[in-house]
């Protein structure tokens, strides 16, 4: 990742360019999720757990969107 400092920016400025081209760029991500040795049946339960998270999230979010549909009908 390279920033070129633009002509009388202020350092703020520049470090700021710099950290988004970070978080964009995937690079931090990579490097907490490379930081520790993940074997693969922990990497298998991470992932289930992650999958059975974001089935419970979208469960929950037609459940309220039913709710409030149907709410909205009965007025």
């Amino acid at each position: 990742m390279q920033v070129v400092a633009r002509d009388n920016e202020p350092i703020d400025e520049l470090l700021a360019r710099f950290k988004r081209g970070m978080v964009r760029s995937g690079i931090l991500k990579d490097l907490k999720k490379h930081r520790f040795f993940v074997g693969p049946g922990e990497e298998r339960r991470m992932k289930a757990k992650a999958a059975e998270r974001k089935r419970k999230r979208r469960q929950q979010k037609t459940t309220n969107w039913r709710l409030r549909r149907s709410a909205s009908h009965s007025r």
